[in-house]
């Protein structure tokens, strides 16, 4: 028998419920190691591959039939001098595959005694690079090369005084990129940490964007008097660990929690040291003992008193810095829906706190729409969107209660608001990014270059992060307009090549109800679509359109009817539906018309009160398009609507006939990325609103 089962030591009660995820703790790997003892069976299971305080993973080698019909077993545990045990848990089978036979052994009773050692162990394995988070997620990677793009990168972190690090052999040195000399090819780099030196080159230097971390390696001469001259590095290597940006929280913000396993430790207050929509870093030592896998329900008293509730996953511990204190990061969500709304608000200001909701500015709001040419794009004027000011202000006083649908962002100033960004939850898992207004001029206090763009732009797209269902950002854009294209048409034509994105061309038409085309329908029969005409109309779209349009335009057959979207706006009484319509001939579906109706103020140019034309014969288009045209204008009457939105995605050959309208100057798109592109779509604003041109940004 191994010498380890002689030391055997008692076990406490068990504790219910669940408390960790299916694979907690740390991944064990490298020579060495923790083995696996089962004194019962005297046997050695083998080496650990997988621990935490609940639950062991093991290779069980030849004992594999000889433990099959065990229920619990006892388990002692060797690190390598250090006798933990005995345990006692109950085996888990593996499936055969991504962990081979590998025995997994959910411990039950383990003592906070215990817990603690096995902490200490692993704590240990970390250090030597021998065991690393379970839970912790593969970080996003990218080598980037090209001179023009890395001078947008690092002219945007000089711009924005981000901070980096000089990484040298057993430390780090804190340094800032002061400039760029683009004619010259060079970087300016100073030293904030009094007294350091910058050792001799090459130099590895890693600094901070909106949420990646570049590093690069750098040749100069050896640097005098803090600062230090280098050329331009010829690649970058991009680092993305989250997908939501996090930033320090608020001072004094304490969480407050029971430990699940061992509630002899008493109630816990510690610091929170940041946040985002989906975690935050918890300040914690050993005493605590937490580890990745571990759930906490957590209670935060804001500044104002008011407690917010959560729960969370433990996802990371860092090591322990010289004070011994740690930082766990958790995967978290709100309670209830009152907590996602309280949390949503509270991390939308802190993560952006120059700006705020629009509800307190719409008076001013509108002023901006107006002075920022908004109202002229399109061809038209501040008349034409008079009678939606009503509606407009009434949606802006409701949306700071409606978090989960609507987020009108400002950036309020001395002058009254000098921009404003909306989006709305348009589809089941799309929300659609739209009225960018920006006031022309400065205001009276200092900004850093950009920074009011790109504030705009973090807080609304973070704000649909928050969400979530969200799996596509989307826009009706004007491509003529220079930060349109600049943002949004070329981030998305750089990333084209994963086929998850899209930008296409569309005329968008404005029809006004009472101008009917003239035309009679003739033999067409027009009415709502049968179920076999739905199934028709979903697999025209899926065949002719990409699968990124599908799926964020809820043109999949399980969305068509748009049912989930349109429950969730009507119980906050707010209008949305869409209807289809088909033209038949003699019972044969020529064409469809897909109507979308949406809450009046939503979008000042009426998006949202729309309508798509699909052919369902070769000649559909030429013979139904008018007669369902006419037959559109009748529905959006009967419905209030004095006009709406035709989108059309074809030559649109018929217009003449059917007495559309548009400006043949503009150049629409419609514009999709996948809600795992937004953090890059952010990155790529943030360098470009540095650079931007004074030319009219909205659209």
């Amino acid at each position: 028998m191994h010498a380890f089962t002689e030391r055997l030591m008692g076990h406490s009660p068990a504790v219910s419920g669940p408390v960790t995820g299916p694979y907690s703790g740390y991944s064990l790997h490298g020579p060495g190691g923790i083995q696996v003892v089962l004194p019962e069976q005297g046997v050695v299971l083998g080496r650990a591959t997988q621990l935490s305080p609940t639950a062991v993973w093991a290779d069980p080698g030849n004992t594999l039939g000889v433990l099959s019909r065990e229920r619990t077993l006892t388990v002692c545990l060797d690190a390598g001098g250090t006798a933990i045990g005995p345990l006692v848990g109950e085996p888990r089978w593996s499936e055969t595959g991504a962990r081979g036979s590998a025995l997994g052994i959910q411990f039950v009773g383990v003592s906070s005694e215990q817990g603690r050692q096995i902490l200490s162990v692993l704590e240990d394995a970390v250090v030597r690079g021998s065991a690393q988070p379970e839970a912790s997620p593969l970080p996003v990677q990218e080598e980037i090369s090209g001179l023009e793009r890395i001078e947008s990168i690092l002219t945007a972190i000089s711009a924005m005084n981000n901070r980096g690090v000089l990484r040298r052999a057993g430390r780090t040195v804190r340094v800032m990129l002061e400039r760029l000399d683009s004619e010259r090819g060079l970087l300016h780099w100073r030293c904030t940490e009094p007294g350091a030196e910058w050792g001799q080159p090459t130099y590895e230097i890693e600094v901070v964007g909106y949420n990646s971390a570049y590093r690069m390696r750098l040749e100069g001469s050896v640097a005098q008097d803090g600062t230090l001259v280098t050329r331009l590095p010829e690649r970058l290597w991009r680092v993305r660990h989250r997908a939501n940006r996090r930033v320090a929280a608020p001072e004094g913000l304490r969480a407050r929690f029971d430990h699940p396993l061992w509630k002899e430790l008493g109630r816990r207050e510690r610091a929170v040291a940041d946040l985002s929509f989906s975690g935050l870093g918890l300040c914690v030592g050993s005493e605590d003992l937490v580890f990745p896998g571990l759930f906490l329900m957590l209670e935060l008293e804001l500044a104002d008193g008011e407690c917010l509730y959560l729960s969370g996953e433990v996802r990371h511990v860092s090591p322990a810095r010289n004070d011994g204190r740690r930082v766990a990061g958790l995967e978290i969500r709100p309670r209830t829906e009152k907590d996602a709304a309280l949390w949503t608000r509270f991390v939308s200001q802190t993560l952006s706190p120059a700006t705020r909701t629009s509800e307190d500015h719409l008076g001013p709001l509108w002023d901006v729409y107006d002075a920022s040419g908004y109202f002229n794009l399109a061809s038209k004027s501040a008349e034409h969107f008079a009678e939606l000011r009503r509606s407009f202000v009434d949606l802006g006083q409701r949306a700071a209660q409606l978090p989960h649908l609507i987020c009108q962002t400002v950036w309020p100033s001395e002058r009254g608001v000098e921009a404003s960004f909306s989006t709305l939850k348009a589809y089941r898992h799309s929300w659609l990014v739209h009225q960018l207004g920006r006031r022309p001029g400065k205001p009276n206090e200092p900004v850093a270059p950009g920074q009011i763009l790109r504030d705009v732009y973090l807080r609304t797209l973070e704000h649909a992060q928050s969400d979530p269902e969200f799996k596509w950002a989307f826009c009706y854009g004007e491509s003529t307009v220079p930060w349109i294209y600049r943002t949004h048409v070329r981030f998305a034509q750089r990333t084209q090549g994963t086929g998850q994105n899209l930008v296409m061309p569309l005329r968008m038409m404005d029809v006004e109800c009472h101008e009917l085309s003239g035309h009679s329908a003739g033999d067409l029969d027009i009415g709502p679509a049968s179920i076999g005409e739905k199934y028709l109309l979903a697999g025209e779209i899926a065949r002719t359109r990409p699968a990124c349009y599908v799926e964020a335009l809820d043109f999949t057959r399980e969305r068509l009817e748009l049912w989930g979207v349109s429950r969730a706006w009507q119980g906050a009484g707010l209008e949305r539906e869409r209807r289809i319509l088909v033209a038949r001939r003699q019972g044969v579906p020529l064409a469809a018309l897909v109507l979308e109706l949406g809450h009046p103020g939503t979008n000042l140019f009426r998006l949202l009160d729309s309508a798509r034309l699909f052919p369902l014969a070769p000649e559909g288009k030429r013979s139904a398009y008018v007669a369902l045209l006419d037959e559109a204008r009748r529905w959006f009457a009967a419905r209030g609507r004095g006009s709406f939105v035709f989108l059309c995605e074809d030559d649109g050959a018929y217009a003449q006939t059917a007495r559309l309208h548009d400006d043949p100057a503009t150049q629409p798109i419609l514009w999709i990325i996948p809600a795992s592109q937004v953090p890059e779509f952010l990155e790529h604003v943030s360098e470009q609103s540095v650079g931007r041109s004074r030319s009219n940004p909205n659209h």
